[in-house]
């Protein structure tokens, strides 16, 4: 059993394991895309191939399209330039040419052995994935959770299929918005990025299995209801605490999701900004709200920079995930070692007021000293983090 039109049109083989296979012509379908397409979607990664390109693939298997979209995929530091006159003047008239925004959420990890190794028990061959030398993970095959969203600004100049029915949202601008700040800065990403962290600190290798650790769990959860929440702005197409309980008792919980810290740890220091630093700023303008009050927010902070030594809760040495400022930051935490007497504010004060970094710069939010006191905390000997995580965690 191959992915290939031959194999696929043996149907029995493939039905018989439980496979769901098109049910639209797709020799005409290609046909009528290429004679008359309608969405062009660019980058043909994991999960376009889990979202959009199985949305439109229910679509036309219910006949409420009867095209498919056209993809194009870029390679390596290959771009766009010099572009003709015409072309540039056409993709400005906002009578022809629109460019909605949009919010995907859809958690799609590398494609994982566990995944490939039950394939290959139905007897589909070929599978092996490719990593290029960017670091990117590919493979016919893509596991992602159910769960999905595609919030899309209803702009389209020209009309648009009824792709509603396919389960993506349309709404307006602002909207869109506020539903990818929601996520991204407080619902979603955060919690992410903190299991991240600890977990490769404490020496996990799925996000599931984090959440079965009662102190992770009840880290993400203070982070997410007790810091998060207060600061969201409701977008009233999904509701914010009960997309935070989605995400912490079914989304990163699911067994079935084989997501990792070190994927998630990727590009850590790119993240910062808007994933902590926007509830952060949240908080030092508020009239009601105390940045002080900020626990456990800085303690993810102090979480990274331990994660920066390399040098997990047991004392062993560990790879850290690509980072471009690896090589800028690495330097700062070098001469940190655990047990001993570190002058960290001295070492750290540099990243510390950092606005590209954190968003902010800490010691103008009064914050860097709590994070330096946690991180002291981290940094004491074998076994702190976990020592540190539980004594804050229980605090709360």
């Amino acid at each position: 059993m191959k992915l290939n039109e031959a194999d696929l049109g043996e149907r029995a083989q493939w039905e018989e394991k439980g496979y769901h296979l098109l049910q639209y012509d797709r020799k005409a379908a290609a046909a009528r895309t290429r004679e008359n397409p309608f969405w062009i979607h660019f980058g043909a990664g994991n999960i376009f191939r889990a979202f959009q390109a199985n949305a439109v693939q229910r679509m036309l298997d219910d006949g409420t399209l009867d095209r498919g979209l056209v993809v194009a995929e870029g390679f390596d530091y290959e771009i766009i330039g010099l572009v003709e006159e015409e072309f540039a003047a056409y993709i400005n008239d906002k009578s022809k040419v629109s460019f909605p925004w949009t919010m995907i959420d859809k958690i799609t990890p590398r494609p994982d052995a566990s995944v490939e190794a039950i394939l290959k028990d139905d007897g589909v061959e070929e599978l092996e994935p490719v990593i290029t030398s960017k670091n990117t993970y590919a493979a016919p095959f893509v596991n992602a959770e159910e769960c999905e969203y595609l919030v899309i600004e209803d702009e389209f100049p020209n009309g648009r299929p009824p792709l509603e029915k396919g389960g993506l949202m349309f709404t307006e601008r602002e909207t869109v918005d506020k539903v990818e700040k929601m996520k991204v800065c407080t619902c979603l990403n955060p919690l992410h990025t903190a299991l991240a962290v600890y977990g490769c600190l404490l020496g996990y290798d799925k996000i599931s299995e984090e959440m079965k650790d009662a102190d992770l769990r009840k880290l993400v959860e203070i982070i997410g209801y007790q810091e998060g929440l207060p600061v969201v702005v409701n977008p009233g197409i999904l509701d914010p605490r009960e997309f935070i309980e989605s995400v912490l008792n079914e989304r990163i919980p699911n067994p079935f999701m084989p997501d990792t810290p070190q994927r998630i740890a990727t590009d850590t220091s790119q993240k910062l900004a808007i994933r902590f630093g926007e509830t952060i700023k949240a908080y030092h303008v508020s009239d009601s709200l105390n940045v002080q009050n900020l626990k456990l927010i800085p303690l993810v902070l102090a979480g990274w920079l331990r994660y920066l030594m390399a040098v997990d809760d047991n004392g062993n040495a560990f790879e850290l995930s690509p980072d471009p400022l690896l090589d800028t930051l690495r330097p700062y935490v070098a001469k940190i070692r655990l047990g001993e007497e570190n002058d960290l504010e001295k070492a750290l004060k540099p990243i510390l007021s950092d606005r590209s970094i954190f968003g902010v710069d800490l010691y103008e939010v009064r914050l860097a000293e709590r994070v330096c006191s946690y991180l002291k905390e981290l940094t004491l000997g074998v076994g702190e983090v976990r020592q540190t995580l539980q004594k804050y965690v229980k605090q709360d």
